[in-house]
């Protein structure tokens, strides 16, 4: 009976070593002459095993972004009447900082020495800015497909990737404090009829 957790389990943890194991690469040796024989070796696991689990480098590299992503869309969808958007992304925010781990920082470390995978990741935004721009949208009363916003959506972005640039150097919550005001102020304003 306690068969399928304990299975389950163990997926977690080959998964986990895989990312781990490839994170710290990424960072150390780059993204690009990192093979999946060196992953696969530094995790302790067959070559077959991380392409089970990834089927390509680039889905490795971006496995977490692409599930922290998923949680910020449907944060933004799913959101109840009454929790405002950016309400919303504060509370995915919030969950995201609490569920942190270790492999978060040698993600951060990963991404911030290889610009190429830097560039990847902004591919992985366009379903949140989507998510975003409806959701603004039906904040302010304007139509989906209005400029602003869709510009605004795109400032929660990069408001949160600054943020995380910021984490390891400088003071993260003071640089979310100020990119929400900064947006606090940006959404009230497209709420404000236009002056003819």
């Amino acid at each position: 009976m306690d068969q399928p957790g304990l299975r389950e389990r163990g997926k977690r943890r080959r998964r986990e070593a895989i990312t781990r194991a490839a994170y710290r690469l990424f960072a150390e040796r780059g993204y690009g002459p990192t093979t999946i024989d060196d992953i696969a070796q530094a995790a302790e696991v067959a070559r077959r095993t991380v392409t089970l689990y990834f089927p390509t480098k680039q889905d490795l590299a971006l496995a977490r972004t692409a599930d922290s992503l998923q949680r910020l869309t449907d944060a933004l969808t799913d959101r109840p009447d009454g929790v405002s958007t950016l309400d919303a992304v504060k509370a995915w925010l919030d969950q995201e900082i609490k569920a942190a781990t270790e492999l978060d920082l040698l993600e951060h470390r990963m991404f911030e020495a290889n610009p190429e995978l830097q560039a990847l990741r902004s591919i992985h935004y366009s379903d949140a800015v989507r998510a975003g721009t409806a959701s603004i949208a039906r904040d302010i009363g304007a139509a989906p497909d209005d400029a602003g916003p869709a510009l605004a959506a795109a400032a929660i972005v990069a408001v949160i990737t600054q943020a995380y640039a910021t984490a390891e150097n400088q003071d993260a919550e003071q640089a979310l404090r100020t990119g929400f005001a900064f947006l606090e102020a940006g959404i009230a304003s497209l709420a404000q009829p236009s002056k003819p």
